[in-house]
């Protein structure tokens, strides 16, 4: 087993999903998720999303790095972070908003439950 592995999507086969329909807003998106990593609560990999806007409640902490397309992350109190590619982020157990995917977007993550 190798010791390191870089993060693409070159050989993983992606699972595809969708929010809950009760969690979606607007749109229907596509949730492409490619896992590289499940262990001990530690999950890691590439998620890919297309347009769309759902209601999303974390339980767990995540870090993530925008690789392409553009987001908009609103928090329940009001507050609107918009994401870019090069843009990164820490959730925290506890955060309650919405996720609008404007232009599809991938990120790769970090997630720690």
């Amino acid at each position: 087993m190798t010791l390191f592995q870089r993060v693409n999507r070159i050989g993983a086969v992606p699972e595809t999903s969708r929010p809950a329909p009760e969690k979606v807003i607007s749109g229907d998106p596509v949730h492409s998720t490619w896992s590289l990593e499940e262990s001990d609560g530690l999950y890691c990999g590439l998620w890919q999303s297309t347009p769309g806007k759902w209601r999303v409640s974390y339980t767990e902490w995540e870090y993530f790095h925008i690789l392409s397309g553009y987001s908009i992350l609103t928090g329940a109190d009001g507050t609107v972070t918009q994401l870019h590619a090069g843009d990164s982020l820490i959730i925290r157990p506890g955060f309650e908003g919405t996720w609008e995917v404007v232009e599809t977007t991938l990120k790769d993550y970090v997630i720690r439950s």
